[in-house]
This record gives structure tokens, C-alpha cells and sequence, in this order.
């Protein structure tokens, strides 16, 4: 049998940490699985799994099997099905991320796609919920700030955001142009939730100490923070796509230079096994062209 039927058997297993879960997608039985499994342990002479009660664990030598071999074997079996007669775009593709970055970055990007036969359906969620929704294949591809398993999925750097100090220039008298840690204590604080995700790497980086600071207001909408800001409700920290614009009219000061601000990577990420579609293939390219232009 093809050396390569074994490649994709343990690429499958690989991923799935289960003989039984990558028999089942690939459409054969378990005991053929192991079989191929087998014979790929004999031809690379170590074991490439280690066999428990509840699934398997890849060994090292799986790690760097699968590092080298999935990449052609995605590659070939995406150009294989694109290839395929019908093979046509259009189709629904369902993406989720943070609800502002949507907003703000990937609507208008994305937005060309229906004129090319695509529906797109965007959800929102939180990291637990946007994996949940990647590992059973109920969304097509997400943007996430966590770094994702590079067995079960692959992913692309999508933007560096740089985090920005704002508040609104009828604070400054308050606060005056570099605001210090008692200045910041003693005004309201407007952040994304209790535990100051957004604030705590900007104030570690800024101060050199972990931030003592209860939020004034909180919510998981960054858009609302903005608009208080704005407003001259409090000080918050924003990614630099979200303020800029209000930076540079006026209406918010940020003491912050964007060549000092703290950053945060948002990645693209994808099942492994959902690039053998043309289709999601030619989505997942189109969108990170959108944000390397």
C-alpha cells in the first residue's frame, strides 16, 4: 500500500490523538488504521505513538514526522480538489472573533467576497467558545488572540495590535500629558472586564509593576469604551485600529507613542483538515492578502 495512504492515516491520528476518531473520518475501519500506523513505525523504525486507555499521545518522533509531512500532504490534497470538475467558488463560511475586530478590520475586508458567490456568517464568543466551535468543524475559521495547537490547526499572524492610553483632552487637566500611577488611581478606569486584559500589559510595560486597579465600568465591547472616552467619562486602553481616528481629530489624547505601546497578536486560525476545500483555501488566502497589503 502507498506509503502516503499511511501519512495521511497517521497525520489524521496525529491530530485527532485517536486511531479510532482518524479511522472514522478517513472512512475506514480501526483496525486498518492501526495497521497503517504499524507499518509506518517499521518503515521509520521508532514508535510514533504511545498507546493509553483513552486515545494515544504523539511521541517526539511523531512531532517531527508531522512537522515535515503536513504540509505537502494539505498542499496536495487542496490542489487535488481544486482540480476536481465543479470545483467553483461560492458557498456559506462561517467566521468567528472578537465582535470589535469585526467590526472594525474584517467586515469591509471580507465584504468583496459576496460578489464572488460566498455568504458569510460571522459569530462571536469567547476563546473556550471559539475552540469548541473550530474542533467540531461548526465554524470555518476564527481570529484569536491565544496561541493556538498547531497539531489539531494551523494559523497565520493576522495584525499586531498595538494597545494605546486614551482619554479625552478635557481630562488632561486631571491627568496632564503623561499621566502616573496615582494620576491614572485616582480617575475612572473604563475597561474590557475585571481582570484588565488590555490594561495589564500596557501598565506592566509603562509602570514596570502589575496594575492595583478595580474598573470603574466594565464591558466586553470595546466600541462602547471608546464613545465614553470620548465623552470624558474615564481613561481605557484601546488597540490602535479602534483609536486612531479619534487621535488624530482630536477628540481623544493618548500619551502612549505607538513605537512604545504594548502589543497583542490576533492570529487566523483554521482546522487543519478544512484547507482541503478550495473554497475555504481561496477564503483563508483572500484574507490574509487583505491584511499584508
Amino acid at each position: 500500500m502507498s506509503h502516503l495512504t499511511h501519512l495521511r492515516t497517521f497525520l489524521e491520528a496525529y491530530r485527532a490523538k485517536s486511531f479510532s476518531k482518524a479511522a472514522e473520518y478517513l472512512g475506514i475501519t480501526q483496525p486498518a488504521a492501526s495497521m497503517h500506523i504499524q507499518a509506518l513505525e517499521a518503515l521509520v523504525g521508532k514508535p510514533l505513538f504511545i498507546r493509553q486507555a483513552r486515545g494515544v499521545e504523539p511521541t517526539d518522533a511523531a512531532d517531527e514526522l508531522a512537522r515535515s509531512v503536513a504540509p505537502y500532504l494539505d498542499g496536495l490534497e487542496a490542489r487535488i480538489a481544486a482540480l476536481r470538475p465543479g470545483s467553483t467558488k461560492g458557498g456559506p463560511i462561517h467566521l468567528v472573533g472578537p465582535a470589535d475586530f469585526i467590526h472594525c478590520q474584517l467586515s469591509a475586508r471580507t465584504a468583496p467576497l459576496m460578489g464572488e458567490g460566498y455568504t458569510l456568517r460571522y459569530h462571536t464568543g469567547t476563546r473556550k467558545r471559539i475552540y469548541e466551535l473550530l474542533n467540531t468543524n461548526t465554524i470555518d475559521f476564527a481570529i484569536t488572540a491565544s496561541m493556538p495547537d498547531e497539531q489539531a490547526h494551523g494559523y497565520a499572524h493576522l495584525v499586531t495590535e498595538r494597545m494605546l492610553l486614551v482619554y479625552a483632552p478635557s481630562l488632561q487637566d486631571q491627568l496632564g500629558a503623561d499621566p502616573d500611577e496615582v494620576q491614572l488611581s485616582q480617575t475612572p478606569l473604563l475597561a474590557f472586564d475585571e481582570d484588565l486584559p488590555l490594561v495589564r500589559p500596557l501598565w506592566l510595560s509603562r509602570f514596570q509593576v502589575a496594575p492595583m486597579l478595580q474598573a470603574t465600568f466594565t464591558t466586553p465591547d470595546l466600541r462602547t469604551l471608546k464613545d465614553l472616552a470620548i465623552a470624558g467619562h474615564g481613561w481605557t486602553v484601546l488597540p490602535d485600529y479602534m483609536c486612531v481616528d479619534a487621535i488624530t481629530d482630536g477628540r481623544l489624547y493618548s500619551p502612549t507613542p505607538l513605537a512604545q505601546a504594548a502589543t497583542n497578536v490576533l492570529y487566523l486560525v483554521w482546522n487543519k483538515r478544512a484547507l482541503r476545500s478550495p473554497n475555504l483555501l481561496y477564503v483563508r488566502d483572500f484574507i490574509l492578502s487583505t491584511f499584508t497589503r
